[in-house]
């Protein structure tokens, strides 16, 4: 369940260029495999923020009922000693019973699985769900936690210092911005 994008090898500049809205058509297209061949009724679950925007737009073009939860990592971190509360506006909202549901986490990128480890423990303060599949836009690799995804738009690795950062533009259509913290910061 792997697409390799056209647009995944760096570009004459040496930046790395992802087209982002063909990586979601794939997501679409893989989500949709999932919620057919998997258990009846399958719930969206975003992680804020990317999975979040992710999953507000599969659920409205998929037209599957309801609403698609949210779900924040913040108060399980394992780096909340250094990161504090950043990112503590965002709420987990699961508008249905999360014991005995099914539940598709969506995610932007998949790194180490640290996130992932901190949703779950999130998740389970609700409820003891039957069954938890993951789908991402980007497996990065990378993995400190034995986390993978069912389904990935695609599997890119990075070097440790560079990230992906998924963006939504006013009209809801995404896009990417590389990271790199191994440059000199200006200013």
């Amino acid at each position: 369940m792997t697409a390799q994008p056209s647009s995944g090898a760096p570009n004459a500049s040496g930046a790395l260029a992802l087209d982002a809205e063909a990586l979601y058509a794939e997501l679409r297209r893989l989500v949709q495999a999932l919620l057919a061949s998997g258990p009846q009724p399958t719930h969206l679950v975003g992680v804020v923020s990317g999975g979040a925007w992710l999953a507000a737009r599969l659920h409205r073009e998929l037209g599957l009922p309801g609403e698609p939860g949210t779900i924040a990592s913040t108060l399980h971190r394992d780096d909340y000693a250094q990161r504090g509360l950043a990112g503590a506006g965002a709420q987990t909202h699961l508008p249905f019973e999360v014991n005995g549901a099914h539940v598709l986490l969506i995610d932007d990128v998949l790194y180490t699985g640290r996130t992932l480890r901190a949703v779950l423990n999130e998740l389970f303060d609700y409820g003891r769900p039957a069954s938890v599949r993951l789908a991402v836009l980007v497996d990065r690799g990378g993995r400190e936690l034995p986390v993978a995804a069912d389904a990935a738009a695609v599997r890119l690795p990075l070097p440790p210092h560079q990230s992906f950062e998924l963006a939504q533009g006013a009209d809801g259509r995404f896009s990417f911005v590389l990271l790199d913290r191994s440059a000199p910061r200006l200013g």
